[in-house]
């Protein structure tokens, strides 16, 4: 095995946060009495939330901030009363663990490595929607550890939450460690800025137009395969 200890991302690696975002707005929508949510909104939705995750990864905002910024600025554009963003967005959170699908048949490969090497969640999700996402699809008792970043104090791409990873997992040498991420503002650029190696998982396709490079690229999560063996 070239790496002992891999750090898996959990939202749009493992799991398909796509799906997810889709279940839980359709559902907390109709709860609210705001009708049915169409493609072109949640699209819409999906951007801003983006963005906004990316204030925090540049700790341009608090977590706190951002969970409710982004509904308000949503609900803004779309002519929805800003005022119920703190309630829709606490049980967004519950409702996020409620559809449950993985990315490639991750649960296989997950299972799979595991017989070879130590595998870690690492997730910058909140810890009220990750425990429950985590428990639902029974990853909970598939890694070896499980590191939220609000359980840490730290959110990637921060020395620091690594610093964490390490000390609690028993991590001796940064060469025996690889991060798998679909984020490369969040997992790639903290797998740079702590000198490990980095996987981008890049399904889509996208243009990567930030400068920041990974180690290795794949388009299915399976391909780590041919990297670790």
């Amino acid at each position: 095995m070239k790496y002992t200890h891999l750090l898996f991302d959990i939202d749009g690696t493992v799991l398909d946060f796509k799906a997810a975002e889709r279940g839980a707005l359709k559902k907390i929508f109709r709860e609210f009495g705001l009708g049915e949510i169409s493609d072109e909104q949640i699209e819409r939705y999906s951007k801003i939330n983006w963005k906004y995750w990316e204030y925090l990864e540049r700790n341009e905002m608090t977590k706190a901030e951002i969970l409710v910024g982004r509904f308000t600025e949503f609900f803004r554009s779309e002519g929805i009363d800003v005022s119920i963003a703190p309630a829709f967005n606490d049980i967004y959170q519950l409702a996020l663990g409620d559809t449950i699908v993985f990315h490639d048949n991750a649960f296989e490969l997950l299972n799979k490595l595991k017989k070879d090497c130590t595998i870690c969640a690492v997730t910058n999700g909140t810890k009220e929607a990750q425990k429950k996402k985590l428990g639902n699809s029974g990853l909970d008792k598939l890694f070896d550890y499980i590191f939220i970043s609000e359980d840490i104090g730290i959110e990637k791409p921060n020395t620091g939450f690594f610093d964490a990873v390490f000390r609690d997992a028993g991590i001796k040498d940064r060469k025996d460690t690889i991060i798998i991420g679909d984020s490369l503002t969040g997992d790639i650029r903290g797998g740079l800025n702590y000198d490990i190696d980095t996987v981008w998982y890049n399904p889509e396709h996208k243009e990567n137009s930030t400068g920041i490079e990974p180690k290795y690229e794949i388009s299915d999560l399976w391909e780590i395969e041919k990297i670790l063996y």
